[in-house]
């Protein structure tokens, strides 16, 4: 392994771009998961997160988001260096993810959305969670202009949460709260109430040194919000985690993230206003020296072993750009 971890290393500082031509990725993740869920089976469990970590702590850089996007504009970005962040701020985010990131002393940005700390649910797990617990056979989804559906099979179960998550997100707040109410009736039983943090675990996760960011409160599609709710949205949470961790957050997430789809340059100007120093969004890239830092992309790792992890990321530096041409792409697709 160490001859493979110096083999990398000297080809990375081969082909890496440094100086005024550095590249900055950022990845993000959203829960880290005790074992591998058939439901969910792009989130990683601790196992994977461990691999992940490992790699990067031993072959790549990893700085905090102020620390990184510093050093980019002054052209002294560290060889190969990487920041990581989590979106929503799931429990499991201290409990299982907190873990595996001091053992490996790396740091992380952690984009919360506030108004579901302390036994709130993610319209996302509402979906999942009930879809879990349906009896398998047909499952009537008409009132929701689906027809009726089967779920026979884990494969069945993730075709029908697919197209429920598809449509409840980009509903406003108020529908989207009617239809995962519908959507809880079909389970039967109680779902989970424990998904999310704790207001305390916010304040215990910012003082082992993670920065804390906002990502609104309830996690609309900024787009389908008013301006007047999309500007609450934005501040409530700003103002709540502030009051949690004693300083307000500095850099914000965008709901969903894609720029010209989920939100667009009004929402940029709000969060500039609300005294926020950057933001990240989902389109894919890496942060540049000329990147406008309330358009960061970021780039979700899935890669199941160490060497092809450190190789996308790595080569996702080499690539031209730095988000913007995605966004502009995913607001053109139908």
């Amino acid at each position: 392994m160490q001859i493979v971890d110096l083999f990398f290393r000297m080809a990375s500082r081969l082909v890496a771009p440094t100086g005024a031509d550095a590249r900055l990725p950022i990845i993000f993740y959203h829960r880290v998961l005790d074992r591998r869920d058939p439901l969910r089976p792009d989130t990683p469990d601790v196992r994977l997160f461990d691999i992940h970590m490992s790699t990067l702590a031993r072959l790549f850089t990893v700085v905090s988001l102020d620390q990184g996007l510093q050093a980019l504009r002054a052209g002294t970005l560290a060889p190969r260096a990487v920041c990581v962040t989590f979106d929503d701020g799931y429990r499991d985010n201290i409990e299982a993810a907190l873990p595996i990131l001091r053992k490996h002393r790396l740091v992380a940005t952690f984009f919360v959305a506030s108004g579901f700390l302390g036994g709130g649910r993610m319209f996302v797990d509402t979906v999942i969670e009930s879809v879990r617990r349906v009896p398998a056979g047909p499952l009537d989804l008409r009132w929701f202009g689906l027809g009726i559906c089967r779920v026979d099979d884990a494969a069945s179960r993730l075709a029908v949460i697919a197209r429920l998550v598809a449509d409840i997100k980009y509903r406003n707040l108020a529908s989207r709260e009617e239809a995962c109410e519908r959507v809880a009736a079909l389970a039967g039983d109680p779902l989970p109430d424990d998904l999310m943090m704790t207001p305390e675990q916010v304040a215990a996760l910012g003082r082992t040194g993670m920065s804390i960011g906002g990502h609104t409160a309830h996690h609309p599609i900024l787009g389908c919000l008013g301006p007047r709710e999309a500007k609450q949205e934005i501040e409530q949470d700003r103002d709540r985690l502030a009051a949690i961790v004693g300083s307000p957050p500095r850099f914000f997430a965008y709901p969903n993230g894609r720029y010209g789809r989920d939100f667009d340059h009004s929402h940029v100007a709000m969060v500039r206003e609300a005294g926020f120093d950057g933001a990240v969004t989902t389109d894919v890239g890496c942060a540049a020296s000329h990147s406008d830092p309330f358009l960061l992309p970021r780039q979700s790792p899935w890669q199941q072993s160490s060497l092809r992890l450190a190789a996308g990321i790595t080569r996702s530096t080499r690539v031209k750009g730095d988000g913007r041409q995605a966004g502009a792409l995913a607001a053109a697709r139908p």
